[in-house]
């Protein structure tokens, strides 16, 4: 369940990656830094 739940996360990351190239901010920037740091952590451990 951790796995998915890190895949999950680590897939939204992504999209709001994607999401960048449309004018963002730097609290968008954070939160992606975030959902992949916590996603890779679910998905690896």
């Amino acid at each position: 369940m951790k796995r998915l739940c890190g895949f999950f996360l680590f897939c939204v990351a992504i999209g709001m990656l994607i999401g960048l190239f449309i004018p963002g901010a730097v609290v968008q920037t954070v939160v992606i830094l975030l959902l992949l740091l916590i996603g890779y952590n679910l998905f690896v451990c």
